[in-house]
């Protein structure tokens, strides 16, 4: 038979009642007994000859140990003090990268403002002007224009008499 859902919720709040009274005292009682009864104490145990040598041996170090462990510590300081130079040396040197390219950015911004100003400065009419009339420039003619070959460089040195 199923039940339904009101008689579980009543089973269950049965079931989870606190019960206060006699039996609550005669457990705290009993408690009370168990935590007073004294422990009784272990016999002391004396520990032997070869016991008390092993120990004895364990905590002696002699000079050498004693000396390697100095020279391990004086070896990880030596390493340690290194490392840390070196970190902060390449910490500074990446801090005067960035400076030096920050200072290389605004030169490269100033060249290029400085280079635009020129060009919209320059009114290429007017230096064709001063060319052909008052320097008696004119443009080139029909056979005076010499073709050749360049050897990979941006400019041309001329080592002899251009023919005619």
């Amino acid at each position: 038979m199923a039940v339904n859902a009101r008689e579980r919720h009543k089973n269950a709040y049965r079931s989870s009642i606190y019960v206060q009274g006699n039996t609550a005292a005669r457990r705290l009682a009993q408690e009370e007994r168990i935590r007073v009864v004294p422990r009784q104490q272990e016999p002391v145990r004396r520990a032997g000859k070869n016991v008390r040598r092993n120990r004895d041996r364990a905590l002696y170090m002699n000079i050498g140990y004693v000396l390697f462990l100095v020279a391990a510590v004086v070896a990880t300081a030596f390493i340690l003090t290194g490392y840390l130079t070196l970190k902060a040396d390449i910490t500074s040197s990446i801090k005067n990268i960035s400076r030096m390219e920050s200072t290389l950015n605004e030169l490269k911004l100033s060249n290029d403002e400085k280079y635009d100003r020129i060009i919209s400065s320059v009114n290429l009419d007017e230096v064709k002007r001063i060319a052909i009339q008052e320097l008696g420039m004119s443009y080139a003619k029909e056979g005076q224009i010499i073709s050749f070959r360049g050897e990979g460089s941006d400019y041309v040195r001329q080592t002899g008499e251009i023919p005619e």
